[in-house]
């Protein structure tokens, strides 16, 4: 039998032993009166002779993180999540029952705890403990070191174990519910009113994106998790709800990596008689506003990088920056027109090494070599604007230029966190639009947009200058905590079956 087999077999003893004594081993609730963090917070400053002179009880609840016994004394360190506390365990203090309940613990387990507060000779703040109440039984040994679970795939997988060993974890999640909530105050301190949207939609639409594909069995036909809410929110735009936004959830059947999960978290929001300039101030506004509600700065962290939030965030059109990267690299002169010209920029995309598809337009390449040359090396948070058109069927036109629409991604930290537009509204030149997505599809794109008839529709009824944008929150928290990886912000990232 291994030392883990032998360390389970102990403990499932010990919990057959509790309920040998009658012990209840899965106690349907327990009524604490303070925390270990209100313990901490209240009674940390505190001295010795304050301690003794006030005598403050307790009853509290944790986790056991360490067991320790010196003679007729024991202690426990036990643990809310947020803060630990020593529990100081004699059996003359104990009745009888309480103290063969200590004799059973193990690390891990659950405990209820009545007593005083004082402190030790180390002058170590403790509970005297003068009731003992088993709450729950730990029965799989946890990682023996407490400073933290290194193993990815393990803290993946078992996030709860990973919440129980690694604060740091703990604090990312929690800046996460911060970072949601001060999205949301934001939003509606705007006027915005918050909806909800399918989620299973008949036409997957809104983006660029390869959906994941299920049936309804009732009405048998298939339908498709959103790869985003977008048409969805301007129906309503169109509906007169002139600012409207959802915290969504969105689903994209694409590769993962340390910026992609299959399913993510995307804050997209419309409002009604804006354009997109309107929308970048706007969002130097958020980002800013919600780092310092959730983290207290906008002078953030990230890898190697520091970073800063406050506003203005540069501006960079897309085409401009494509052609400095692509001059710098080949050591020529590369012109506008050379990124406009389908010939010329295939050529340019060849000699730079950039991979590129059979029959893609100029606008599609020239957004790859954006892609290949540029993307990475945006760390300080910059706006990049003016799109191609043939990457942005849903985009309004700049006007005089056919060729380029009204979009803007915003980049921080080299990868990027938002994306919107001018919203297209002419229901003609957006069937147009589909029409051109449906001879990508033949082509073999399989992210290429589908034909939404019922949009187009609503588009006819009138949708007023609009401009509408997503902000993905998995990628945000990733900045304001520092986390190299987007699972390590997502809590139950989708992981690769083990066999």
């Amino acid at each position: 039998m291994s030392s883990q087999d032998e360390q389970v077999a102990q403990r499932r003893s010990n919990l057959d032993a509790l309920a040998t004594l009658g012990v209840d081993v899965y106690p349907h609730a327990f009524e604490r009166r303070h925390t270990v963090a209100d313990l901490v917070d209240a009674y940390n400053a505190r001295t010795h002779d304050e301690l003794e002179a006030e005598r403050p009880e307790t009853v509290t609840s944790g986790r056991i993180l360490a067991i320790r016994s010196f003679g007729k004394a024991s202690f426990l360190a036990i643990s809310d999540g947020r803060a630990r506390i020593q529990v100081y365990i004699r059996q003359d203090s104990l009745p009888p029952l309480d103290f063969q309940i200590f004799k059973l613990l193990d690390i891990g387990d659950w405990i209820g705890v009545e007593g005083r507060l004082f402190r030790t000779k180390t002058n170590e703040l403790t509970v005297w403990a003068s009731r003992l109440h088993f709450l729950a039984k730990c029965l799989l040994p946890l990682p023996e070191k407490w400073h933290g679970l290194t193993d990815v795939e393990i803290r993946y997988r078992q996030r709860y174990l990973d919440l129980i060993v690694n604060a740091e974890s703990r604090r990312v999640f929690e800046t996460r519910g911060r970072v949601v909530s001060a999205v949301r105050e934001f939003m509606t301190g705007r006027g915005y009113l918050e909806v909800e949207t399918p989620m299973m939609q008949p036409i997957a639409g809104g983006a660029l994106a390869r959906p994941f594909v299920t049936h309804h069995n009732a009405l048998d036909m298939p339908l498709y998790l959103r790869i985003a809410p977008e048409l969805y929110l301007k129906r309503l735009t169109v509906g007169g709800l002139e600012r409207v936004f959802e915290i969504n959830r969105s689903f994209r059947n694409e590769g993962i990596s340390t910026q992609h999960n299959p399913e993510f978290t995307m804050m997209e929001f419309y409002e009604a008689y804006a354009d997109y300039q309107v929308l970048m101030r706007m969002t130097e506004e958020l980002v800013a506003t919600v780092a310092r509600q959730s983290i207290g700065t906008d002078q953030i962290a990230f890898g190697d990088h520091r970073m800063s939030l406050t506003p203005p965030f540069a501006r960079l059109s897309l085409r401009d920056a494509a052609r400095a990267a692509a001059s710098s690299t080949l050591g020529r002169a590369v012109s506008d027109g050379d990124l406009r010209n389908q010939e010329c920029a295939a050529g340019l995309a060849r000699a730079l090494g950039v991979d590129i598809e059979q029959g893609e337009g100029a606008g599609k390449i020239t957004c790859a070599i954006f892609e290949a040359l540029c993307e990475d090396q945006l760390i300080q948070p910059t706006f990049v604007y003016d799109f191609p058109t043939e990457v942005s069927p849903l985009s309004k036109q700049k006007p005089g230029d056919p060729d380029t629409v009204e979009r803007f991604e915003l980049y921080i930290g080299g990868f990027e966190v938002a994306n919107a537009f001018s919203e297209l509204n002419d229901p003609a030149e957006q069937r147009r639009r589909f029409e051109d997505q449906l001879k990508e599809r033949a082509r073999g794109n399989v992210e290429a947009h589908a034909m939404d008839e019922d949009y187009i529709r609503a588009l006819e009824y009138g949708l007023p200058p609009t401009a509408g944008e997503g902000v993905g929150i998995d990628r945000l928290v990733m900045l304001l905590t520092n986390s190299p990886s987007i699972r390590d912000v997502i809590l139950f990232p989708l992981m690769r079956k083990r066999e």
